[in-house]
């Protein structure tokens, strides 16, 4: 008798439907697990079958064969072994055929039949629900995540003893989880702009880049504030949409990294990566292929800080995830694409001395200067939405107490990110940057006097096409903080100005 047990498997941040049929027939004892499996599949063999023996079922000395079908997709880790040991309990009679039937199950086995949780539950239940199998058998530890996913019911056995007693007739009951909450960042747990002493011309670009999405590159002086801003930037960002909720929590499911398994992620992720990380570090990859950290920066901020001392093949990997906002990481069997629309934060000093500009502090050669500015390629600068410079904080700086609070600039940047919400419902992206050429032309018309502006602008400039569109988007963004319906000469000025600074130090 042929038993099929239905389970998951995960496609970059989305799961698979897989399919575990046990066969089991007469001849040399022996468990054979086919359908393209991993180590960690096949060595699933030995734990299921210590595991049944601890949990009172006897195995019969046959020949069983577990295939994982459909056979082309490769299966990884443990998550396996629950649904072959139920499969062999059906398939050698000691459970009925209908008991399993329409039931979503995972989970990895110990040797005495408890329950291990598992990595990307999330999304494995989310695709199950999606098939029409609502009733999903995981560990008690994946129970909230699993319960996470709307329309879900949750059985969560801390044993498969315990679960072979509820097919028996010892029904477990469902989990009932608490509703999923999702805390509001009122600003008190976050880092406060008020902190910040002058820098004003910063801090307009950065709640630019906040509203709209852009990527921005801080340059200045060791000391300037520049690291202690961009660790601001994420207080200022506001929540997350239900959809980026749930598609950030898939991310952080798959590579094991939900803290709250009882709630949707819905802080903006920031990740702060060491210059010294590698480049499937930083935009995944691996024998077995894992989010990086442009993904697990997903809807939030990757802050690359000190962005020349970064390995230069590193940097280049950024251009494309930072263009299309997802990274595609091909391997023998198939490849696998993960989200990673990221606000980029960069920051670094001006030469290798850091003063270069600050009047007579600067003792590095042209050369020197050159070298070091050099590391940074100008497609990837071409990229970087917003250049703006952190300049030494004046002493009178330090006195004045009248600053803006990272409340005060989040409620702007909420207003302008509402303006584009409801802008862009029937677009399917969420802010100004992800504009594309067509949008670009539906929603950044210009009068003839902005038009006049801008051609000067893009003859004197010699901008490039990403060049000339990216002012067009800032332009908008700038448009909705002042809350203006059309796009004007002042707005094409400031985004003009926004742009202008590669040319001080790079020409």
């Amino acid at each position: 008798m042929v038993a099929k047990i239905i389970s998951g498997a995960l496609h970059g941040v989305d799961g698979t439907r897989i399919e575990v049929e046990v066969d089991m027939v007469g001849g040399m004892p022996s468990i054979d697990i086919v359908g393209l499996p991993d180590s960690a599949v096949k060595e699933s063999k030995e734990r299921v079958r210590t595991a049944l023996r601890n949990s009172g079922a006897v195995m019969p000395p046959k020949r069983i064969t577990v295939n994982l079908a459909p056979a082309d997709i490769r299966k990884e880790g443990p998550a396996y072994d629950l649904p072959i040991a139920l499969g062999i309990l059906v398939s050698m009679g000691a459970l009925p055929a209908t008991a399993l039937k329409d039931i979503f199950v995972a989970g990895e086995l110990s040797l005495d039949g408890k329950l291990r949780p598992i990595h990307g539950v999330l999304p494995m239940v989310h695709s199950a629900v999606e098939n029409g199998n609502r009733l999903c058998i995981v560990p008690p530890d994946n129970a909230r995540e699993a319960a996470l996913v709307e329309g879900a019911r949750v059985l969560a056995p801390e044993s498969l003893g315990q679960l072979i007693q509820h097919f028996k007739g010892k029904l477990l009951s469902e989990y009932q989880p608490e509703p999923p909450q999702q805390t509001s960042h009122d600003g008190k747990d976050l880092l406060d702009f008020a902190d910040v002493r002058g820098q004003e011309g910063v801090k307009r670009a950065l709640k630019i880049s906040a509203a709209g999405g852009h990527n921005i590159l801080l340059i200045g002086p060791p000391g300037s504030g520049k690291t202690m801003m961009a660790r601001r930037m994420p207080g200022i960002l506001g929540g997350l949409a239900s959809q980026q909720s749930l598609d950030v929590t898939k991310i952080y499911s798959v590579a094991g990294l939900i803290q709250d398994k009882g709630r949707l992620i819905d802080a903006r992720p920031f990740r702060s990566p060491h210059h010294t990380i590698s480049y499937s570090a930083l935009v995944g990859g691996g024998k077995i292929p894992r989010p990086g950290e442009v993904s697990l920066a997903h809807n939030g901020v990757l802050f690359l800080d000190e962005l020349p001392e970064f390995a230069r093949n590193v940097l280049e990997a950024l251009r494309q995830p930072m263009e299309d906002g997802q990274v595609s990481i091909s391997r023998v069997n198939s490849t696998i694409t993960y989200p990673c629309n990221f606000v980029l934060v960069a920051s670094m000093n001006p030469c290798p001395c850091g003063y270069f500009g600050d009047g007579d502090k600067c003792s590095c050669t042209e050369r020197n200067v050159s070298k070091y500015l050099d590391k940074i390629s100008g497609p990837l600068l071409d990229r970087i939405d917003i250049h703006v410079e952190a300049a030494r904080v004046n002493y009178e700086d330090f006195s004045n107490d009248k600053q803006e609070t990272t409340t005060q600039i989040k409620a702007h940047v909420e207003k302008a990110q509402a303006i584009q919400q409801k802008r862009y419902k029937n677009e399917k992206i969420y802010n100004n940057a992800q504009l594309s050429g067509g949008l670009i032309d539906k929603y950044c018309p210009l009068d003839d006097d902005s038009k006049a502006l801008l051609k000067r602008v893009y003859d004197t400039m010699d901008l490039s096409a990403r060049g000339y569109h990216k002012i067009l988007k800032l332009a908008r963004t700038i448009a909705d903080l002042d809350d203006a319906k059309n796009i004007g000469v002042t707005h094409i000025a400031e985004a003009v100005q926004c742009r202008a600074l590669d040319r001080k130090y790079w020409r």
